[in-house]
């Protein structure tokens, strides 16, 4: 699967900003920080992770639809559930 062309660079800016944000959340941990600090900015981790994930899937379930009109079968509507709730 590939991300479609207008989804990569939001995908990666996101994943990027995960990075620093992760970068800076081991820094913290590593330095004592407060738990209420680590955990803010931990989530602030997670939801750049659930963004980026969600326009991967959202952008492989375009393709997986445009390409069953193709000769590859279509995905069921369960495959496509399960796909998506991988991520949740």
């Amino acid at each position: 699967m590939q991300v479609e062309e207008g989804a990569v660079r939001p995908v990666l800016n996101r994943l990027r900003r995960a990075q620093g944000q992760l970068a800076a959340v081991i820094a913290m941990i590593e330095a004592g920080r407060d738990c209420k600090d680590v955990v803010t900015q931990l989530a602030a981790v997670s939801k750049a992770l659930d963004r980026a994930g969600f326009k991967i899937v959202a952008s492989g379930m375009r393709q997986c639809l445009a390409e069953s009109a193709a000769d590859a079968p279509p995905m069921s509507e369960e495959e496509l559930e399960k796909l998506f709730l991988a991520l949740a």
